[in-house]
C-alpha cells in the first residue's frame, strides 16, 4: 500500500514541507526508515511494509535476475530499500528491483544511486496500483528507464514496457503460463507461474 502523506505523525508539522515541497534534503531528514518512502514531484509518498507475496515474487525475481546478470557479466542487481535519484536530489524513489548495466555503473555512488537505471521492477500494491501504474510509469519514462517491469501477483500477471522515445510501448502481457522476457537482457525469462504464490 503506498499512501501520500503530509507530515511524518512522530514529530511536530511545522518542520516538515507541505506537499508538492519537499526536497532530497527534507526527506533525508525523515526519522523512520522501517518504512519506505519516496518523494516524487515534490510529493511525499510512504509504503507500509510489504506482503509475503509482494516479498517472494521479489525474491524470485532478485535471485533469477542476479544469475542471470552475473554469468553473463552485465552489471548489478540491487532490491528495495535502496535511494534512487533519477531526475534530480528532489525525487528519490525506491523501486523493488532494478538494475544498472555495467557500462553505467558511475551512477552506483556509497550511499545511494544517483542516475538513470536500466531496469526497474516493481511489484504492484494491491491497495494502491495506481502509484506503480500511472506516477512510477510516467516519472520512469520522462527519466529514461529503458525498460519496466509491472508485477500483479493477485491476477498472476507480468507486464514488460520498452522505452521508444520518450514512451513506453508494451513489449508482453505475460500470464500464469508464460515466460517473462526482457528486452534489455536478451536470454533471460522467468515463469510467472514461479514468482507468483
Amino acid at each position: 500500500m503506498t499512501l501520500e502523506i503530509s507530515v511524518q505523525r512522530a514529530v511536530k508539522a511545522q518542520q516538515w514541507p507541505q506537499q508538492g515541497m519537499w526536497r532530497y534534503e527534507d526527506y533525508a531528514r525523515l526519522p523512520n526508515k522501517d518504512v519506505q518512502y519516496e518523494v516524487i514531484g515534490g510529493n511525499l509518498y510512504m509504503s507500509p511494509a510489504p506482503r509475503p507475496s509482494h516479498q517472494y515474487a521479489v525474491a524470485m525475481i532478485l535471485s533469477a535476475l542476479i544469475a542471470f546478470v552475473e554469468r553473463h557479466n552485465l552489471g548489478k542487481v540491487f532490491p528495495a530499500p535502496i535511494d534512487v535519484n533519477i531526475l534530480d536530489l528532489a525525487t528519490p524513489v525506491q523501486p523493488d528491483l532494478l538494475f544498472i548495466r555495467r557500462d553505467n555503473a558511475g551512477i552506483i555512488k556509497e550511499r545511494f544511486i544517483d542516475g538513470v537505471p536500466d531496469l526497474i521492477v516493481e511489484v504492484l500494491s494491491p491497495s494502491n496500483p495506481l502509484h506503480d501504474r500511472r506516477t512510477k510509469f510516467e516519472l520512469y519514462a520522462q527519466a529514461g528507464v529503458t525498460e519496466y517491469w509491472m508485477v500483479d501477483v493477485e491476477q498472476k500477471v507480468v507486464e514488460v514496457y520498452v522505452l521508444r522515445g520518450h514512451a513506453y510501448v508494451p513489449r508482453g502481457l505475460f500470464g500464469e503460463e508464460d515466460m517473462a522476457s526482457s528486452e534489455l537482457l536478451e536470454g533471460f525469462t522467468i515463469s510467472v507461474r514461479k514468482i507468483c504464490l
